[in-house]
């Protein structure tokens, strides 16, 4: 009897209601997404979204333009939050545990009221909405993401290595760039992917802060299916897929990267 109910809760059988979850909620939609996109708006199989996508000049500017504030505002989250991670991450400082609590409490409140409250704030100082607004409140609301991993390689980060560069006479800056650096690079990877990834969609923040020319291409999409013109569901699925083939492209890449630079210490110390 006792073996019967063994076989009956299997600990596979927890991940079912996540499996159900995940079918109902993220698999059918992106089905329906990849559906419109091969529909004209009188319901035929058609390749004529794709083509928009790839020829409408506005779109193309909307999509460079959000590949370049992605790309600056995760270069300067990495400039900020590395030296942080790394004075976090030191022997004095680690045992403060609070220090590193004050760069994750923000996380806790809603990131519309903290991107009203640093619009209040920047346009106090003069700040108003334009490229650099729009910049400031992705660096605002993504900086955790970056610092947290990057914190988390260096603090887990084998400290033999260190002391081993240090014995054989190099000096800091050396140990710095030839293991620390290094070693921590997982991190950083992960930080940029979770960083890069996620600007794509968050148009809340570039609608908010940005002006009329400064916009991500989650906004054009959110625009097209916010339209009730049936043709626009198949030009916004279009749009929505290709952006899905990018991102999934970033996080192969980031994978890829991650793996390689964990196997370098290893080949190195053989």
């Amino acid at each position: 009897m006792r073996k019967g109910k063994a076989k009956v809760f299997r600990p596979t059988a927890f991940a079912f209601p996540y499996l159900v979850v995940t079918l109902i909620f993220v698999i059918v939609p992106l089905v329906l997404v990849l559906v419109y996109a091969f529909r004209g708006s009188d319901g035929s199989f058609t390749f004529a979204n794709f083509k928009t996508v790839f020829t409408e000049k506005e779109t193309l500017r909307q999509l460079g333009q959000t590949v370049g504030i992605a790309a600056i505002s995760t270069a300067i989250c990495l400039l900020i939050a590395y030296p942080v991670a790394y004075i976090l991450a030191s022997q004095p400082f680690r045992k403060i545990a609070i220090l590193s609590l004050l760069f994750i409490i923000p996380m806790w409140i809603n990131f519309m009221l903290r991107i009203f409250a640093l619009k209040s704030l920047l346009s106090m100082i003069g700040i108003d909405k334009s490229f650099g607004a729009a910049v400031i409140g992705m660096v605002y609301d993504f900086f955790p993401y970056m610092l947290l991993p990057i914190y988390t390689v260096l603090a887990n980060m084998d400290k033999s290595y260190v002391e081993a560069s240090r014995d054989l006479g190099a000096n800091p800056m050396h140990t710095f760039f030839k293991v620390t650096l290094p070693l921590s690079l997982p991190g950083v990877i992960s930080g940029i992917s979770m960083m890069f990834m996620p600007i794509f969609s968050s148009y809340a923040i570039t609608v908010s802060m940005g002006d009329m020319n400064t916009t991500v291409i989650g906004a054009k999409i959110a625009s097209l299916f916010e339209n009730q013109n049936y043709g626009s569901y198949g030009y916004g699925s279009a749009l929505s897929f290709v952006l899905l083939v990018l991102v999934l492209l970033v996080m192969w890449v980031g994978n890829v990267l991650t793996r390689r630079t964990q196997k370098a210490p290893k080949g190195g110390k053989s």
